[in-house]
């Protein structure tokens, strides 16, 4: 079975600290493959295929044509790398002679998709798990996140879809606590049936009223999840190396790339953020994630995940290539993904659901009759009598 989802790109065009941006619309077509029940039944394993197709009718501009002036993340990058006793001497010989700018200029679909990197093209022979290309979805177009294994909620329906392993891991090892390392939740493609309104729902993201007359529960994500507490203090990579409420640093799962995630517009963060980069105006409307789910069968009606990519610069004394940049958290692009069901398919789940409470709601009616049809001979009799 295949997903459609449609994904808006926004790409964040700069000089200095002014922000604009460009829109480029994509489908995503995702679809479980390579699916295996464990021999007892409890288990599935599956990969989840994603590919991205280009929508030009509501997109603005050509991709292979308009420019984009952003950060040079692949400097920063190898500067980062620098720290390194080893690769300091190095890289200070390669930036000099290849005299490598702070801003750069790549059409979008290079940004997207790919390029490949003079400089990452040199330090992936000394570091071969470095990449010689870099693109903010390269090599994820087509392809899949790795191997999952879900339960199948034959022993618990509450377990329904929930992942017990990923790439062969019952944890992970990237955060620096045991808290922060499990892998916790679905994939986000579905949930158990029979939701409650009170209930916390966990999705495990490897890298979120009513809707055509269905019942829904809107599940949204929390600022907390985000946030500067010593519930968080896991993900602070090196230990105690915590930035402030409303970013996550992912660079350790990124090879080292000084990636900061956050929502778009830096919703939810601390103002500080927000005030750094101009034209930023976080709002609820347009930048929160939510999910809305049919709390009898857990199916998901609507969806938005809405997340934005960030990096970390600042002005480093021995790199003359980081010139005179404030210390910040810099935009580069955000996404805008969401998903909702089509009239076809909700008309059939409005119908399954109909027919679920008629069903459940049988021994009241049959009570109802009783007493009804019990108060009806009472009157009868007593009239008679």
């Amino acid at each position: 079975m295949a997903l459609l989802v449609s994904g808006a790109v926004h790409l964040q065009s700069s000089s200095g600290s002014d922000a604009t941006h460009d829109v480029i619309v994509l489908w995503e077509l995702r679809n479980k493959a390579n699916i295996q029940f464990g021999e007892n039944g409890t288990t599935i394993s599956a990969v989840s295929n994603k590919a991205y197709v280009f929508e030009r009718n509501q997109s603005v501009g050509d991709p292979n044509v308009d420019l984009i002036r952003t950060i040079n993340i692949p400097l920063l990058t190898v500067v980062d790398l620098a720290q390194l006793p080893l690769l300091r001497e190095i890289i200070e010989a390669m930036l000099k002679t290849y005299q490598q700018k702070l801003f750069v200029t790549h059409t979008v679909h290079e940004l997207l998709w790919g390029y490949k990197d003079e400089i990452l093209s040199l330090v992936h022979i000394f570091k071969p798990d470095i990449s010689p290309n870099f693109g903010l979805f390269y090599d994820k177009n087509g392809t899949n996140d790795g191997d999952y294994v879900f339960l199948t909620g034959e022993d618990n329906y509450l377990n329904f879809t929930k992942i017990v392993e990923w790439n062969g891991k019952t944890s992970l090892d990237w955060w620096t606590t045991d808290e922060c390392n499990m892998i916790n939740g679905t994939d986000g493609d579905s949930f158990h049936p029979l939701i409650t309104k009170d209930e916390v729902l966990y999705v495990f993201p490897s890298d979120f009223c009513s809707v055509e007359g269905l019942p829904a529960f809107r599940y949204k994500v929390p600022a907390e999840i985000l946030a500067n507490t010593s519930e968080n203090a896991g993900f602070c990579v090196p230990e105690g190396n915590c930035m402030d409420s409303g970013v996550l640093n992912i660079s350790i799962c990124k090879n080292g790339a000084p990636i900061i995630m956050s929502f778009p517009h830096f919703y939810q963060a601390d103002e500080k953020f927000v005030s750094a980069i101009k034209g930023m105006h976080p709002n609820k409307e347009e930048h929160e994630t939510f999910v809305d789910i049919n709390p009898l069968t857990g199916i998901i009606l609507r969806a938005a995940k809405r997340f934005q990519i960030n990096t970390y610069v600042k002005k480093l004394d021995d790199f003359v290539e980081t010139g005179d940049i404030r210390t910040m958290v810099f935009p580069v692009m955000y996404l805008n993904e969401s998903v909702l069901i089509d009239k076809e398919t909700a008309s059939r789940l409005k119908s399954v659901t109909n027919t679920t409470l008629i069903v459940t709601n049988i021994p009241y009616i049959i009570m109802a009759l009783g007493v009804f049809f019990g108060l009806i001979f009472t009157w009868v009799f007593f009239r008679l009598s």
